[in-house]
């Protein structure tokens, strides 16, 4: 037989940023694939209800309210997902946002929130998880990162920052963390349809620009990223490691 499993079965997954949008799809997602999934976001009543969404299709919920750039915060939820689980073996990087500044306006405290919330708090997480992984010789990191990482966009600067470090990051993890059978990758996402995305989606002419740079002609459906968060935790992907894959109708072939 040549197809390997694309299934998560008996796999304990963690998600951050898991309470909407993507972080909601990919957990939900990933539990459909077979994972029992652990949820950190900041606001308890998104994910206590994406928790429930998940038990219903007959999987574990751990919910944690949880700070991703507190390093302390994280450490405890982490020892306590494995007190109840005994392992952890996908991670998936998913905590971000953005503050559409042009660069001469950008302020320090806007640096900062970016830079903390987007990389910092991948790293954290990766670092810690990762010792989990190393000890029981086994992982998969998966890093949402951008098609701003890769390409350049008009605004977001700080932003494009933050995701072409993930990008880096994502590589020299997979090649530190190769040894101890830690696969780690990156998912580039272009416009998709969320809740953070459906104002500026809503500006016709916004809307025009983007799909004229999408060879796809259209903006994406949350479901489409869930295939290849699912492949990269899987076992199809055991020979796969420090690649950015991106999901994004076509854009990065020539730019926005």
């Amino acid at each position: 037989m040549f197809l390997p499993s694309f299934r998560l079965d008996n796999k304990i997954a963690l998600v951050t940023g898991a309470g909407r949008g993507i972080g909601r799809a990919l957990a939900i997602g990933l539990a459909e694939a077979g994972a029992d999934v652990a949820l950190f976001a900041r606001t308890s009543s998104d994910i206590e209800e994406v928790a429930a969404e998940i038990r219903a299709l007959g999987r574990s919920a751990y919910p944690f309210q949880v700070d991703v750039t507190n390093r302390e915060q994280i450490e405890q939820a982490v020892g306590q997902i494995i007190e109840k689980t005994g392992r952890l073996d996908i991670l998936i990087n998913n905590a971000g946002m953005n503050i559409r500044s042009q660069a001469l306006a950008v302020t320090d405290e806007e640096w900062d929130t970016i830079m903390q919330t987007n990389l910092k708090s991948a790293f954290l997480c990766a670092q810690i998880v990762g010792h989990q992984m190393k000890e029981q010789g086994y992982g998969r990191i998966i890093n949402i990162a951008s098609v701003a990482g890769h390409v350049a966009l008009r605004t977001g600067v700080v932003y494009a920052a933050t995701k072409a470090a993930m990008i880096q990051m994502t590589k020299v993890l997979a090649l530190e963390w190769g040894k101890f059978g830690i696969n780690v990758n990156s998912i580039g996402p272009w416009y998709f349809k969320t809740s953070l995305t459906e104002k500026i989606l809503a500006n016709p002419d916004f809307l025009a620009d983007v799909i004229a740079r999408t060879p796809l002609q259209r903006v994406g459906e949350l479901e489409e990223l869930v295939g290849p968060a699912v492949f990269l935790a899987s076992d199809a992907a055991n020979y796969v490691t420090g690649q950015t894959l991106f999901v994004d109708g076509g854009m990065t072939i020539y730019g926005f």
